[in-house]
């Protein structure tokens, strides 16, 4: 239970960790290349290369093999694979370790699917089907966040009879340093590896992990031709160095770049983010530790500087001086029109996942307007006024659950079922629903109530699961129990932003699409009560409430 003492308004929490994985590969497939000549209409098979030619001083003959893993995440709902995100390519070599991480927000509560798969890059086409697939595995963000040592080793299957290797994971939760930090190294006297020239030599960065592997965080450029090469200044976060722990150790890899991959080791040497943090001093320079030779190499940090990484407001409630943000834009586009057929433009207001003051208590259904005897809200420009106030009241909660919302208003509507009152609740989310089994149960049992629901979902998060409530091709059900009517409507905001950024297009666009079917869900409720048209009544006695239901989830 939240206290007192860690209840922070607009300070968001929502219960999901950030992690960090590692990806490496080792024993990958060689891709093999034919030359193919034609003699007297007859294929002749001349030579075969192997994509991949194994350690050799000769540099006359070398075949590319460039790698790329790509991460694919299961949606909730429709069960559908959307790629996530691809490391980098890394050529001429079978057992490659990628610099670029995939950072995802951890659910305990969830079963997050993943499915990682390896790919030969042999076109310019950012198609994935356009490639060579290496292999795939499968496995749950659980699973390797579960693991010994967080790590997670894996078979890499889906090319029949063969062995296609294994995938390597490692992670780690990410702490909440922000800092970035700007350094600058060079190296002195550094082994002369290749025949015909010096060396093209290039470092290696890893963080130490509590097992005592190594996790590797970045690479510098390649300086061709030089035994004394200086690099490029390079900007690298904190927390991919050290993850916020300043005295943990970094190792620091020293090599000679060669064209088939086979890298020579030159030395390596070991610091710390507080060492470098010293700046250009005695204790910045560092005499690299060879395997076998003798000899004095050293390499020397020229600058370093750290500062703050400052951004843009990231949470979807956000309240920009200049534009509405989207819940207001969701609000107002739907409101100002629903609001016409309602008389006394009295609105019951209600946010979802927050933490209340003054003790913090969590709650998926609270007023807006803190008045639990009396949560209405004059006209949308009352509701919108509320809304902007409770963001500066309650903190930002999770998880996302619609039942108790759902289920608030069907009271309401238990109430009045002889046809005088038709209630609309709308719903603006940005979030996954976390309580699918129960939202279902509620929208079975409101499907027999004079309501209809609308669901906006704005940002970017994975809405399969509210197309699922959508009975528009299946009707929602729930134990046994079919819906009697369809009565939701959901729509994705992100698919009415006007591209020129003008917000009165895409709220008109809004507001159209939403509304569309709420006319035949309410004749529709009428019909199987044989509930016929009234003459008209006195105004205190014709008013249709329209609850409106705000999740303010902030991601």
């Amino acid at each position: 239970m939240a206290t007192i003492g860690d209840f922070d308004p607009l300070n968001s929490t929502v219960p999901a960790t950030k992690i960090e994985l590692t990806v490496s590969c080792r024993n990958l497939n060689k891709i093999f290349w034919y030359l193919v000549f034609i003699i007297n209409n007859k294929a002749l098979l001349i030579l075969i290369l192997p994509c991949f030619l194994p350690p050799t001083r000769s540099r006359s003959l070398s075949i590319s093999l460039f790698t790329v893993v790509v991460l694919y995440v299961q949606g909730i709902g429709t069960k559908e694979w959307r790629e996530f995100g691809r490391t980098e390519v890394i050529d001429n070599t079978l057992n490659p370790d990628f610099v670029r991480k995939f950072v995802l927000d951890f659910f305990f509560e969830e079963k997050q699917n993943l499915r990682f798969d390896v790919y030969n890059v042999d076109t310019r086409s950012s198609n994935i089907s356009k490639h060579d697939f290496l292999g795939q595995m499968f496995c749950t963000l659980g699973e390797i966040i579960g693991s010994t040592g967080s790590r997670l080793e894996r078979t890499l299957s889906g090319i029949p009879g063969k062995k296609c290797g294994n995938i390597i994971f490692t992670a780690e939760e990410l702490s909440n340093c922000r800092d970035i930090a700007t350094m600058q190294l060079c190296a002195n006297k550094l082994d002369k590896k290749d025949f015909f020239g010096k060396s093209d030599p290039f470092l290696v960065f890893y963080r130490s992990n509590e097992d005592g592997t190594f996790t590797i965080c970045h690479k510098t450029e390649v300086i061709k031709n030089t035994l004394n090469p200086v690099w490029q200044p390079f900007t690298i976060p904190v927390r991919a160095l050290c993850n916020g722990d300043y005295d943990r150790t970094v190792k620091v890899d020293v090599y000679d770049w060669d064209r088939n991959g086979s890298h020579d080791f030159i030395g390596e040497f070991t610091t710390s983010y507080r060492e470098f943090s010293r700046g250009q001093s005695q204790f910045n320079v560092y005499e690299v530790k060879k395997r076998k030779e003798q000899g004095t190499l050293t390499v020397t940090l020229l600058s370093f500087k750290v500062e703050s990484e400052y951004t843009f407001p990231t949470s979807l409630h956000y309240m920009s001086p200049y534009q509405m943000n989207a819940y207001a834009m969701a609000l107002k586009a739907v409101g100002e029109i629903i609001q016409d057929y309602d008389s006394d433009k009295m609105f019951p207001a209600y946010g979802f996942g927050a933490k209340l003051p003054p003790d913090g208590k969590i709650s998926h259904v609270f007023p807006l307007n803190s008045n639990s005897e009396n949560p209405n809200c004059v006209g949308i420009e009352g509701v919108l006024e509320a809304y902007f106030q409770s963001l500066r009241t309650v903190q930002l909660y999770g998880p996302t659950n619609f039942a108790p919302v759902i289920n608030q208003v069907a009271r309401c509507a238990e109430d009045v079922t002889d046809g005088s009152q038709y209630f609309v609740l709308l719903m603006i989310t940005d979030g996954v629903i976390s309580d699918m089994v129960q939202t279902k149960e509620a929208v079975v049992n409101a499907a027999a109530l004079p309501m209809s629901i609308i669901i906006v979902g704005v940002g970017p998060a994975e809405f399969d699961a509210m197309e699922e409530l959508d009975g528009d091709e299946v009707r929602v059900s729930s134990k046994g129990r079919i819906a009697e009517r369809d009565i939701v409507q959901f729509v994705p905001f992100r698919d009415y932003i006007d591209r020129q950024g003008n917000q009165v297009l895409s709220m008109a666009r809004l507001a159209k699409d939403v509304l569309a079917e709420i006319p035949e869900q309410l004749l529709g409720f009428m019909k199987t009560r044989d509930i016929e048209p009234q003459p008209a009544l006195p105004t205190s006695s014709t008013t249709t409430t329209a609850p409106l239901g705000l999740n303010n989830l902030c991601i």
